[in-house]
């Protein structure tokens, strides 16, 4: 079993005039996975203009929490609840950074990544030592690092790559095969 981040996009077909049903149920899907030990997030996407495929997003600690989560009681129920609500169904699962940017065959150069991580963080970080700064300038290097890295990860990994890899995905897919959906948390919505 991996011991690293794992996230599981799912992507769903509205059925002819369940909207409002499919979002209430996506959003409900979400709310359950958040009792669970090991959850990290979850998102919905909307479907783009002219298109009616939604996805929701949801990232584990590990394999291990989300396999118990997918074999919950509670999730085999929340499933069966809304079988009538989508046309088509396609799951897919990656691992680590993997999710920020798109499926297998379909990820930008790891250079762009690179780039793409580096535009969230470099304004981020100058923003926060900019602040912040002269208040952890005055503890010792150990606490003044766990501190920062406690604030900046998860505003990183659940709100600004996303954004980032979300404006550039245009430029990050470019001479490659034809975009995904970026992974955006609840938080981007």
């Amino acid at each position: 079993m991996s011991t690293s981040p794992v996230t599981l996009m799912v992507a769903r077909r509205v059925a002819h005039g369940r909207y409002q049903e499919l979002i209430a149920w996506l959003h409900e899907g979400e709310q359950l996975a958040t009792d669970f030990p090991g959850y990290l997030g979850s998102g919905v996407l909307a479907p783009p203009p002219g298109d009616d495929e939604f996805q929701i997003i949801f990232r584990f600690a590990d394999e291990a929490t989300m396999h118990a989560w997918e074999h919950s009681a509670s999730r085999r129920s929340w499933l069966v609840r809304g079988s009538g609500l989508f046309a088509k169904n396609s799951v897919h699962r990656v691992r680590g950074m993997d999710g920020w940017f798109g499926t297998v065959g379909q990820r930008p150069p790891r250079w762009k990544q690179a780039v793409a991580i580096w535009l969230a963080f470099f304004p981020v970080s100058l923003i926060f030592n900019y602040i912040l700064g002269p208040l952890l300038g005055q503890l010792e290097l150990l606490p003044r690092i766990m501190i920062s890295t406690l604030i900046l990860t998860p505003l990183m990994v659940f709100w600004f790559i996303p954004l980032s890899t979300h404006l550039l995905s245009g430029w990050l897919h470019s001479n490659t095969q034809p975009p995904v959906a970026p992974v955006e948390s609840a938080s981007t919505r």
